[in-house]
C-alpha cells in the first residue's frame, strides 16, 4: 500500500509539471496564440457534441444584435462557410418586407447551400426554410422594451415620423398617438412593438390574450434558442454551450454602441408607458427572458455560468489589450481609419475603435475582424463569395482586400 501511494504521488507530480510546463509554453507564446484556443480549453478533453454550422439568426434592431453579426461572420470565415448574403447592392434581407427567397444572392443556383444566414429581415419561415438545410438552427435576441425604445428613439430619431415630431423620448410617451400614425408603418416600425414586427408579426396588433399566446407558441417553435441582451455574456455562454462551439467562436468587441452622451433618461412615467405601448414587445420579452433563465438552469448551472462568463471577459479583456490602441470604443471623431467608421444614424454616435499599429498582418486581420462594423463586413464578405459580381458600396480596409484572399 505504501508502494501504491508513493507511486500515485510521482504521477501526481508529473502531471502537475507537465501541466505547469504547458501553461509556461502558452504564455510564453500569448501574441500568437491569442487568436488560437485557450489553454484551458487545450487542457480539458473534448466535448461529445459537434458543432453546429448550419445557423439562421433573426436580427433584430437595436439589441446588440451586430455584435452577432460580427461573431457568426468570423465563424463563417474560421470555418469556410457560405452565408446568405443580401443581393445586388442591398445591406439588408428585404426589410421592412416580409423575407422572400429571392432577397438573398444566387438563390435561383444555390438552393439549400448556405450555413449561416443573420442580416437584417423581417422573419417569414416558409421563405427561410427555402433557403437553409432541414437542419439549421434558429435562434434570435430580445432586448428589454424600455431601453429599447429609448435607444430606437436617439438611433431612428430621423427615419421614424413619430420621432422626429416629438422633443425628446420622455415628450414622445406622454402622448405617442400624437405623433404616431399607422398609415406611416414603413418608417414608423421603430417606434412601436419593433422587434414583435422583426418577428413576422403586426406591431400594431390589439394586445389580446389568445393572439398573444398563440404567437409566443409558434415563436417557439420557429426558434430553438432566444437570448436576451440585457443578459449579453450570459448569451454568449448559453449559445456557445448549446451550439457546441469554442469560447473564441463567441468572443466579441461590442459593436454598434453609442456614447452616453446621447442617452436620454426616462422617467419612471415614461418606463410604466413603454410597456403599455409597447405591450407586445414587453409580453415577448417576459416569455423569453423567463425561459432563457430556465434554459440556463436546465444545462449550466448559475455556479458554472458564472466561472464561463468570468472566462470570457477574461479572454475578451486578452484580445482588447492585444488589438485596440485605445482599450476601449471611441466616438466618431476620434475613429482614425475611416474604413472602421461605424455607419452613424440620427443623433447617436455610434462609437468603434482604434488597433495598435505595431501588429503583425496575421494578428492585425483577425483585430480587424473582431472590430468590423457591419456593413463592411458584409461588403467584405460578398467580395469574396462573389469575386466576379460588382461588390457593394462600402469599403474595407486596405489589408483585407490586398493580402486575406482566403
Amino acid at each position: 500500500m505504501k508502494t501504491h501511494g508513493t507511486t500515485k504521488n510521482v504521477l501526481f507530480v508529473n502531471l502537475f509539471l507537465g501541466l505547469a510546463f504547458l501553461l509556461g509554453f502558452f504564455h510564453a507564446n500569448s501574441r500568437n496564440y491569442l487568436f488560437q484556443r485557450s489553454s484551458a480549453e487545450l487542457l480539458v478533453s473534448p466535448t461529445p457534441c459537434q458543432a453546429k454550422t448550419n445557423v439562421m439568426f433573426l436580427k433584430t434592431h437595436k439589441t446588440a444584435s451586430s455584435t452577432i453579426l460580427n461573431i457568426l461572420f468570423r465563424f463563417t470565415e474560421r470555418y469556410e462557410l457560405t452565408a446568405a448574403l443580401p443581393a445586388d447592392q442591398l445591406f439588408h434581407l428585404g426589410y421592412p418586407e416580409r423575407f422572400v427567397a429571392n432577397f438573398v444572392e444566387d438563390f435561383q443556383s444555390q438552393g439549400q447551400n448556405y450555413n449561416i444566414m443573420c442580416n437584417h429581415l423581417r422573419f417569414n419561415p416558409s421563405e427561410v426554410h427555402k433557403v437553409m438545410a432541414k437542419n439549421t438552427f434558429y435562434f434570435s435576441i430580445l432586448r428589454n422594451p424600455i431601453a429599447l425604445l429609448e435607444s430606437s428613439y436617439v438611433y431612428y430619431k430621423n427615419v421614424a415620423p413619430a420621432f422626429s415630431k416629438s422633443k425628446d423620448v420622455n415628450e414622445y410617451l406622454e402622448s405617442p398617438l400624437k405623433y404616431y400614425h399607422k398609415e406611416d408603418y414603413r418608417k414608423n416600425i421603430y417606434a412601436k412593438n419593433n422587434m414583435w414586427f422583426d418577428f413576422g408579426y403586426d406591431n400594431n396588433a390589439e394586445d389580446n390574450e389568445n393572439y398573444i399566446q398563440s404567437v409566443l407558441d409558434e415563436t417557439e417553435e420557429n426558434f430553438h434558442l432566444i437570448l436576451i441582451a440585457d443578459y449579453f455574456d450570459e448569451s454568449m455562454i448559453l449559445l456557445k454551450h448549446t451550439l457546441c462551439w469554442d469560447l473564441d467562436d463567441v468572443i466579441y468587441f461590442k459593436l454598434n454602441s453609442r456614447s452616453n452622451e446621447t442617452v436620454q433618461a426616462l422617467t419612471p412615467e415614461s418606463k410604466e408607458r413603454v410597456k403599455k405601448w409597447c405591450s407586445l414587445d414587453w409580453k415577448l420579452y417576459l416569455h423569453f427572458n423567463q425561459s432563457f433563465w430556465r434554459r440556463i438552469q436546465e444545462t449550466i448551472g448559475l455556479e458554472e455560468l458564472e466561472k464561463e462568463v468570468n472566462g470570457l471577459r477574461m479572454r475578451q479583456k486578452e484580445l482588447m489589450e492585444t488589438c485596440l490602441l485605445d482599450q476601449e470604443a471611441v466616438v466618431k471623431a476620434h475613429i482614425k481609419d475611416k474604413a472602421l467608421l461605424p455607419f452613424q444614424s440620427g443623433s447617436a454616435n455610434i462609437l468603434g475603435y482604434n488597433l495598435k499599429q505595431d501588429l503583425d498582418n496575421e494578428t492585425l486581420n483577425k483585430c480587424q475582424k473582431m472590430v468590423m462594423p457591419e456593413l463592411q463586413y458584409t461588403s467584405y464578405l460578398y467580395s469574396l463569395q462573389y469575386p466576379h459580381k460588382k461588390g457593394k458600396p462600402m469599403k474595407f480596409p486596405k489589408l483585407w482586400s490586398s493580402s486575406q484572399k482566403t
